[in-house]
Protein backbone atom coordinates (compact mmCIF):
# COMPACT_ATOMS: atom_id res chain seq x y z
CA UNK A 1 0.00 0.00 0.00
CA UNK A 2 1.06 3.38 -0.79
CA UNK A 3 1.50 6.11 1.76
CA UNK A 4 -0.46 8.89 1.50
CA UNK A 5 0.09 12.58 1.04
CA UNK A 6 -1.60 15.23 2.16
CA UNK A 7 -2.98 16.50 -0.95
CA UNK A 8 -4.77 13.24 -1.87
CA UNK A 9 -6.48 13.23 0.95
CA UNK A 10 -9.87 14.25 0.74
CA UNK A 11 -12.50 14.16 4.17
CA UNK A 12 -15.03 11.62 3.97
CA UNK A 13 -12.52 9.05 2.81
CA UNK A 14 -12.67 6.01 4.39
CA UNK A 15 -9.08 4.29 4.93
CA UNK A 16 -8.04 0.68 4.51
CA UNK A 17 -9.29 -1.39 7.32
CA UNK A 18 -7.99 -3.76 9.23
CA UNK A 19 -9.43 -7.13 9.89
CA UNK A 20 -8.95 -9.82 12.77
CA UNK A 21 -10.06 -13.42 13.05
CA UNK A 22 -12.75 -14.87 13.79
CA UNK A 23 -11.01 -14.55 17.38
CA UNK A 24 -9.98 -17.54 18.70
CA UNK A 25 -9.98 -18.37 22.56
CA UNK A 26 -5.93 -19.42 21.89
CA UNK A 27 -5.72 -15.75 20.57
CA UNK A 28 -6.94 -14.13 23.10
CA UNK A 29 -4.99 -16.45 26.15
CA UNK A 30 -1.40 -15.86 24.08
CA UNK A 31 -2.17 -11.83 23.84
CA UNK A 32 -2.90 -12.07 27.56
CA UNK A 33 0.00 -14.27 28.65
CA UNK A 34 2.08 -11.86 26.86
CA UNK A 35 0.87 -8.34 27.82
CA UNK A 36 1.15 -10.73 31.51
CA UNK A 37 -2.35 -9.89 32.14
CA UNK A 38 -3.44 -12.72 34.44
CA UNK A 39 -6.97 -11.93 35.00
CA UNK A 40 -9.11 -14.69 34.34
CA UNK A 41 -11.88 -13.24 32.04
CA UNK A 42 -9.27 -13.85 29.44
CA UNK A 43 -8.47 -17.34 29.74
CA UNK A 44 -10.86 -19.19 32.55
CA UNK A 45 -14.07 -19.56 30.79
CA UNK A 46 -15.78 -20.99 33.83
CA UNK A 47 -14.91 -18.48 35.89
CA UNK A 48 -15.43 -15.41 32.99
CA UNK A 49 -19.22 -17.50 32.73
CA UNK A 50 -19.90 -18.26 35.86
CA UNK A 51 -17.79 -16.30 38.48
CA UNK A 52 -18.71 -12.83 36.12
CA UNK A 53 -21.40 -13.82 34.42
CA UNK A 54 -19.95 -12.65 31.12
CA UNK A 55 -20.61 -14.59 27.80
CA UNK A 56 -17.72 -16.57 27.16
CA UNK A 57 -12.97 -15.25 27.51
CA UNK A 58 -13.17 -11.57 26.91
CA UNK A 59 -10.66 -10.06 24.06
CA UNK A 60 -7.86 -8.41 25.85
CA UNK A 61 -8.36 -4.28 25.53
CA UNK A 62 -4.98 -3.78 25.00
CA UNK A 63 -4.97 -6.16 21.81
CA UNK A 64 -7.49 -4.00 20.57
CA UNK A 65 -5.33 -0.77 21.17
CA UNK A 66 -2.75 -2.77 18.89
CA UNK A 67 -5.30 -3.13 16.29
CA UNK A 68 -6.24 0.36 16.52
CA UNK A 69 -2.63 1.64 16.17
CA UNK A 70 -2.26 -0.88 13.32
CA UNK A 71 -5.07 0.51 11.48
CA UNK A 72 -3.55 3.74 11.89
CA UNK A 73 -0.08 2.91 11.12
CA UNK A 74 -0.77 1.10 8.21
CA UNK A 75 -2.25 4.11 6.51
CA UNK A 76 0.40 6.15 6.98
CA UNK A 77 3.34 4.05 6.50
CA UNK A 78 6.50 5.58 7.55
CA UNK A 79 5.95 8.58 5.56
CA UNK A 80 3.56 9.72 8.62
CA UNK A 81 3.26 9.98 11.84
CA UNK A 82 0.18 8.96 14.36
CA UNK A 83 0.19 12.37 16.42
CA UNK A 84 -3.22 11.54 18.83
CA UNK A 85 -5.44 8.58 19.38
CA UNK A 86 -8.19 8.16 21.70
CA UNK A 87 -11.27 5.52 22.26
CA UNK A 88 -13.25 4.02 24.46
CA UNK A 89 -14.07 0.40 24.96
CA UNK A 90 -17.88 0.52 24.95
CA UNK A 91 -18.38 -3.15 24.35
CA UNK A 92 -17.25 -6.57 24.50
CA UNK A 93 -15.73 -8.87 22.12
CA UNK A 94 -15.18 -12.88 22.75
CA UNK A 95 -14.02 -15.65 20.44
CA UNK A 96 -15.51 -16.10 17.35
CA UNK A 97 -16.12 -12.13 17.21
CA UNK A 98 -14.51 -10.86 13.79
CA UNK A 99 -13.43 -8.11 13.94
CA UNK A 100 -13.12 -4.71 11.86
CA UNK A 101 -10.83 -1.84 12.39
CA UNK A 102 -12.15 0.80 10.55
CA UNK A 103 -11.03 4.89 9.86
CA UNK A 104 -12.66 7.60 7.91
CA UNK A 105 -11.46 11.30 7.52
CA UNK A 106 -13.21 14.40 9.06
CA UNK A 107 -11.03 16.95 8.75
CA UNK A 108 -7.48 18.41 7.04
CA UNK A 109 -5.46 21.38 7.70
CA UNK A 110 -2.33 22.02 6.14
CA UNK A 111 0.09 23.81 8.85
CA UNK A 112 3.51 25.02 6.56
CA UNK A 113 5.32 21.69 5.42
CA UNK A 114 2.68 19.32 7.00
CA UNK A 115 -0.64 17.72 6.79
CA UNK A 116 -2.47 17.22 9.76
CA UNK A 117 -5.66 14.57 9.40
CA UNK A 118 -8.42 13.84 11.76
CA UNK A 119 -10.44 10.47 11.67
CA UNK A 120 -13.74 8.85 13.50
CA UNK A 121 -12.30 5.14 14.06
CA UNK A 122 -13.38 2.26 15.81
CA UNK A 123 -13.59 -1.59 16.01
CA UNK A 124 -16.95 -3.42 14.49
CA UNK A 125 -17.62 -7.17 15.36
CA UNK A 126 -19.15 -9.28 12.22
CA UNK A 127 -22.81 -8.15 13.27
CA UNK A 128 -21.45 -4.21 12.59
CA UNK A 129 -21.70 -3.34 16.44
CA UNK A 130 -19.27 -0.65 17.39
CA UNK A 131 -17.20 -1.20 20.87
CA UNK A 132 -14.46 0.92 20.64
CA UNK A 133 -15.11 4.30 19.10
CA UNK A 134 -13.12 6.98 18.98
CA UNK A 135 -10.96 9.66 17.41
CA UNK A 136 -7.30 10.19 15.86
CA UNK A 137 -4.91 12.60 14.57
CA UNK A 138 -2.27 11.81 12.09
CA UNK A 139 0.53 14.24 10.28
CA UNK A 140 1.09 13.40 6.76
CA UNK A 141 4.20 15.07 4.49
CA UNK A 142 2.87 17.43 1.83
CA UNK A 143 3.32 16.61 -2.02
CA UNK A 144 7.19 18.04 -2.53
CA UNK A 145 7.42 18.50 0.84
CA UNK A 146 10.12 16.97 3.64
CA UNK A 147 9.30 14.16 5.50
CA UNK A 148 8.01 13.97 8.68
CA UNK A 149 10.62 13.98 11.04
CA UNK A 150 11.27 10.91 13.11
CA UNK A 151 10.31 11.47 16.14
CA UNK A 152 7.60 14.04 15.26
CA UNK A 153 7.78 17.48 17.41
CA UNK A 154 4.00 18.59 17.41
CA UNK A 155 5.87 21.99 18.19
CA UNK A 156 6.37 22.14 14.77
CA UNK A 157 3.03 22.89 13.63
CA UNK A 158 2.40 25.74 15.76
CA UNK A 159 -0.33 24.22 17.65
CA UNK A 160 -1.52 23.63 21.77
CA UNK A 161 -0.17 20.34 21.90
CA UNK A 162 -2.89 19.71 24.48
Amino acid sequence: MKAPVFEDVLVGQEIPVVVKGPMTTAHVMRWSAAMENWHRIHYDWRYATEHDKLPDVMVNGSWKQHVMVQLLTDWVGETGWLWKISFQFRGMNVPGDTLTAWGRVVKTEAHGPYGVVDLEIGLKNQKGDEGTPGTASVVLPRRNGPAVPYPFDPGSLGLATA
